[in-house]
């Protein structure tokens, strides 16, 4: 039986194998002229293989008439118009599971090397500064303190499992309290950035979060919190965390995602005890390839069995 045609946006080297004994490609970001491309296949094309960097709109999906399903690589899914797809009966999936442990243990390494400002410690040793005087005293510590964690799902639990160890208090906000939570809840994103030391947010992008965390909770968090961020960047209003660190409302932040990637935040990297990674949550080895295989196990599945293994919540399985 011939391959079912599919779109891929762009490359995504560790899914490209096994995509192509499974599907006819058709490399989007190959074409010279990628509307002539797009109606040149429009009526072969179903399925969609995407990522988090690649837009997958109502305008492009209303290019295919014959699709069926978009499968993201990554759990997050803000690129994608999911509603849409919905609308459309198409089929939506992500790669959740997969990739928790590794954000989570990225979320502990940034937040231990923001409250001990060790980025700014490996600079001093590598720049040579150790030879004429020993590093600053951090301002900061795990002792006493109370974390707090903005979106509670897989990977909010998978960082509150791992801070338990260090003896720190813990606390949570989500639009409602989560059933099996073992840890306090609070029902306002400001009660819960008053209450802690540090808040750590595990927001997924999106038009619903775009950001929520203001000038408003930096604020509430107050001169010595410490804000971390692993989850999305729209989530964060960017001005306002320069603003507060600007002004020393904020103590310091540690982020790994911004509001546009790939960036040069020279107004962040202006501060010293701030921590700066590059999107690096998931990105190991080990787990981008299980990230990229069950991309590719959600579309054989739907081609082989007629049902995907991890549809997104705004289009659900069985419908």
């Amino acid at each position: 039986m011939p391959k079912p045609d599919l779109l891929l946006l762009g490359p995504i080297p560790v899914a490209a194998r096994a995509l192509e004994a499974h599907f006819e490609l058709h490399r989007l970001w190959e074409a010279a002229d990628r509307q002539g491309f797009i109606a040149e296949r429009k009526d072969r094309i179903r399925a969609i293989a995407t990522s988090g960097s690649l837009r997958t709109d109502a305008a492009l999906i209303d290019q295919l008439p014959k699709l069926e399903i978009i499968g993201n690589f990554g759990v997050g899914y803000d690129t994608v118009d999911a509603p849409y797809a919905a609308k459309r009966g198409i089929v939506v999936t992500n790669t959740p599971d997969v990739l928790t442990e590794e954000v989570a243990d990225t979320a502990l390494g940034l937040i231990l090397m923001t409250v001990r400002e060790l980025g700014a410690a490996e600079r001093f040793v590598r720049e040579g500064r150790w030879l004429t005087g020993g590093f600053p005293y951090s301002h900061a510590t795990l002792r006493g303190k109370t974390v707090g964690i903005v979106g509670y799902g897989r990977i909010g639990k998978a960082i509150a499992a791992r801070l338990k160890g260090f003896g720190v208090g813990l606390a949570y906000h989500n639009r409602r309290p989560v059933a099996d939570a073992d840890i306090a809840y609070v029902d306002t994103l400001i009660g819960l950035a008053g209450l802690v030391d540090i808040l750590v947010s595990v927001l997924p992008g999106g038009d619903a979060t775009y950001h929520a965390i203001n000038a408003e909770v930096f604020e509430a968090l107050g001169p010595e919190g410490i804000f971390i961020n692993i989850g999305r960047g729209s989530a964060v209003d960017e001005a306002a965390l320069v603003a507060a660190l600007q002004a020393g409302k904020l103590q310091s932040a540690g982020l790994d995602v911004y509001a546009v990637e790939p960036c040069r935040p020279a107004e962040l990297a202006a501060f010293e005890r701030v921590v700066l990674l590059p999107h690096v949550g998931s990105a190991s080895q080990h787990t981008r390839a299980a990230m990229g295989q069950l991309m590719v196990d959600n579309l054989v599945n739907w081609f082989d069995k007629g049902a995907p293994l991890t549809p997104v919540p705004e289009t659900p399985w069985p419908r």
